[in-house]
């Protein structure tokens, strides 16, 4: 709490400001070494810089936002007196921002010494975002859900989840198109010649594999698709619970994956929850299509015609996306069908299982390594929940100059680096 003196003898209080989670967060920024991140910035600006990134952990809001909440004529804290910047201008974000952005690449390399060197793995996912305004439009939305221009960015992380670099791109920009970007600021930027990338089945396809990892060095650690996992219970068999051990683990190799290991995972759980969604689902479009098979043996107006019927048909099977289980006849003048007890059966045997690839030898990571390597993408999940939505608020995106925009996400994470660093010590 401040206080203003009236005299020498007595004091009134006309004005007080919180202080402290300022002085908890600051105090975090600066033990997580956000002044030497800034020290090579204009003097004059350092300052703003640390308030900024307090700002964006205490009270995350747009720039103009901000600075409201430093001067000291509208200050809803102490943070802008601490740190002597109570009579900044909006400019003076602008600048630092303009500035963060220029020194982006020599901060990721100071993390990335810091927190890869000597390590095994990296992790890497990407998530999207939306802005506001068309004056720097960065591609559409890859989900179809909104009609404002979004952004993508990609987060990489070290094994434990702190965050290294982030990267911004079109919103349209397909998951494995970047991954050959990141490998390149690996090697180039950061000089690290061999990790081993962590990145789920969408991101790390096998494309991306022959074409980027493998020629750079790198080793992975990703995950099969469904049909995958499929052509593989073919090749070597019906997976039985039994096959498995207490730790529901089993590890093979197959011909369609040359120099990988594969272990296979099984989560009864998991299945027991996939048995009963999908019984739930065959007997609901049961239902429906029951209702069709009648209405086309009613007495009064039957449905008629292949269209008509296939029409209704289709928006049931569309519904519960049960196509592939069931065997349908239809007729100008009936609909039958029946269920496809083998494709079910084969869908069934399936039910729990994931299969986890990697190219690091067991020498280095174990089966159980192995999978709780790929478990660990979860610290990339909870880093883009709290920069997205819980507590950095990263979107929506106000700025119109691309290179602001990308200075704010990249300021977002640092602000995620502050809080990882808070909950680490």
């Amino acid at each position: 709490m401040w206080l203003y003196p009236v005299s020498m003898r007595f004091f009134t209080v006309e004005r007080t400001l919180p202080h402290g989670h300022v002085a908890a967060v600051l105090g975090a920024a600066r033990g997580s070494g956000a002044a030497s991140w800034f020290g090579s910035a204009p003097q004059e600006l350092q300052p703003v810089l640390l308030a900024m990134l307090v700002a964006r952990v205490i009270a995350p809001a747009s720039k103009l936002a901000t600075h409201r909440l430093l001067h000291d004529d509208t200050a809803s804290s102490s943070l802008g007196r601490v740190l002597g910047v109570g009579q900044c201008s909006a400019d003076d974000l602008y600048r630092a921002l303009d500035w963060l952005h220029d020194a982006q690449p020599v901060i990721e390399r100071r993390l990335a010494r810091q927190h890869l060197a000597g390590s095994t793995l990296v992790l890497y996912d990407l998530t999207s975002t939306w802005m506001t305004g068309r004056c720097c439009e960065r591609g559409h939305s890859r989900d179809g859900k909104r009609d404002d221009p979004q952004i993508v960015f990609g987060l990489l992380c070290s094994s434990e989840g702190c965050p290294i670099a982030v990267e911004v791109f079109k919103g349209n920009t397909a998951d494995p198109a970047t991954v050959a970007a990141q490998v390149s600021k690996l090697k180039d930027r950061f000089g690290i010649e061999h990790l081993a990338w962590v990145g789920d089945r969408g991101m790390l396809t096998s494309a991306r594999i022959e074409q980027v990892l493998k020629p750079a060095g790198m080793d992975w650690v990703s995950s099969l698709r469904a049909p995958q996992i499929a052509q593989l219970a073919d090749e070597h068999g019906p997976f039985q619970p039994t096959l498995f051990d207490e730790r529901n683990l089993l590890e093979l190799t197959s011909a369609h994956f040359p120099g990988e290991r594969l272990v296979v995972c099984r989560n009864p759980l998991l299945a027991e929850e996939r048995t009963r969604k999908r019984l739930e689902l065959l007997a609901a479009t049961e239902v429906d299509l029951d209702k069709i098979a009648a209405a086309t043996q009613r007495a009064r107006h039957p449905l008629r015609g292949e269209d008509a019927i296939g029409l209704r048909v289709g928006r049931v099977i569309g519904r519960f996306h049960m196509a592939k289980h069931f065997e349908l006849v239809i007729t100008p003048m009936s609909l039958t069908y029946r269920r496809k007890l083998d494709a079910i059966q084969a869908e069934a045997a399936l039910d729990g299982l994931y299969v986890i690839r990697t190219s690091v030898p067991a020498t280095k990571l174990d089966a159980g390594a192995t999978v709780a390597a790929y478990k660990s993408l979860a610290h990339v999940e909870r880093a883009f929940r709290c920069m997205k939505t819980i507590d950095l608020h990263v979107r929506p995106v106000f700025h119109y100059a691309e290179q602001r925009v990308r200075a704010h996400v990249f300021l977002c994470m640092l602000a995620y680096y502050v809080e990882w660093h808070m909950r680490s010590v």
